[in-house]
């Protein structure tokens, strides 16, 4: 589903080449009937937003606030050593179906995840995004305090996925969550290792040819 990857353009940084985009993705997202409110009126934000605004509100929530990374197994795993083994898990999955990475992200990249997401067979795909539904659950929990129009993205993910939420992990995992460190010390301190990436850098073309771009592109 073509849906998979626009809906994770959406989620990553703001670019000229993704606001240049939005038309198109809009169009995706209409033909397969996987456009709701929400996702229309983040949509027009984005178009009527000057990029500089939209890229400090996208820095604000994803890059300074840990509670809203999305990055799917730090939620899980935090800093351990398990949340290597599941991306290199993740990774020996993208690779069984082909997909080379078209970022410099983590595999667990929701953006990156859902691009790989539109090029694999749309049973296995649902079923992948159904397992994460718990995280992204998170995530859309975090998004809903902030009053974040990025929040319909994430819910249009989870009901892509069609799977239950776990409600008892969802719970463990909130309870678990850090404080939100919000000085600029802090937050530098928590992101100053560079992130480790995977594979090369150029990925399959599918017939929407929407970008996927890594923050700070």
């Amino acid at each position: 589903m073509k849906s998979f990857k626009a809906i994770g353009a959406v989620l990553n940084y703001p670019s000229a080449e993704l606001i240049s985009a939005l038309d198109e993705i809009e169009a995706c997202l209409n033909e397969e009937k996987t456009l709701n409110k929400g996702l229309s009126k983040l949509l027009q934000h984005m178009k009527t937003t000057p990029l500089l605004e939209l890229q400090e509100q996208y820095v604000d929530l994803f890059d300074r606030t840990r509670t809203l990374s999305l990055h799917l197994y730090e939620h899980v795993h935090g800093d351990s050593r398990d949340r290597g083994q599941s991306m290199v898990d993740l990774q020996s999955v993208y690779h069984l179906h082909g997909y080379a990475m078209s970022q410099p992200e983590l595999p667990d990249f929701v953006p990156l995840f859902c691009e790989f997401l539109s090029l694999a067979p749309e049973k296995a795909s649902r079923s992948m995004l159904g397992e994460a539904s718990t995280v992204l659950e998170v995530i859309r929990t975090g998004l809903d305090k902030r009053d974040s129009l990025y929040e319909a993205a994430i819910v249009a993910l989870i009901n892509l996925g069609g799977a239950k939420i776990n409600y008892a992990e969802l719970e463990k995992i909130l309870k678990a969550q850090p404080e939100d460190e919000t000085s600029l010390e802090s937050i530098d301190a928590a992101w100053e290792e560079a992130p480790v990436t995977f594979g090369p850098e150029s990925a399959p073309q599918d017939a929407c040819q929407m970008p996927t771009r890594a923050r700070g592109e």
